[in-house]
């Protein structure tokens, strides 16, 4: 008689079955917590929020601008964007197809994303996250414009003439 309860977990536990969970779940959260940061830091910069769009930074990040001088440090792009910032109207650059890959420990995240831009058309944004605690921190960006390849030597040559 002792047996039988035994018998009876047993067919139960064992009429039991588990899903297996999809790989790579844990990457799509991931994702999800990298296009939240970039997405925000964009909102952010539109609307000329300071600290939103600051606190979204390491504080060793560095903003590569379109201009060859453009390599700042977070502090001094943050004294760059005091202006801009200060009527709460920034720049507006809106994120569209965005890629995301992780290091294998998934503590750094690499993006690059195309932007729309009223002015300028669509720009190439690429950027390194890494993660502080449980939070998504840019630490470097890069904005850059795109030369269609017809038109490179064009360009160039602008470029050069300039200088």
């Amino acid at each position: 008689m002792k047996l039988v309860p035994f018998f009876l977990v047993c067919a139960i536990l064992g009429g039991c079955t588990t899903t297996p969970v999809r790989q790579g779940w844990q990457d799509d959260v991931e994702r999800l917590g990298v296009g939240a940061v970039t997405s925000a830091w964009h909102f952010a910069a539109q609307w000329g929020m300071f600290d939103l769009y600051f606190d979204a930074m390491t504080d060793d990040a560095v903003f590569m601008g379109t201009d060859a001088s453009e390599r700042w440090t977070k502090a001094e792009f943050m004294e760059y964007a005091r202006e801009p910032f200060s009527d709460h109207d920034g720049w507006t650059y809106k994120p569209r197809d965005q890629h995301v890959a992780f290091s294998a420990d998934r503590k750094t995240a690499w993006i690059d994303e195309l932007l729309d831009n009223e002015k300028y058309g669509v720009l190439r944004g690429t950027g390194v996250l890494v993660k502080v605690g449980d939070d998504w921190k840019i630490a470097h960006y890069s904005l850059t414009f795109l030369v269609p390849n017809e038109i490179a030597g064009e360009v160039v040559e602008l470029i050069a003439g300039d200088e």
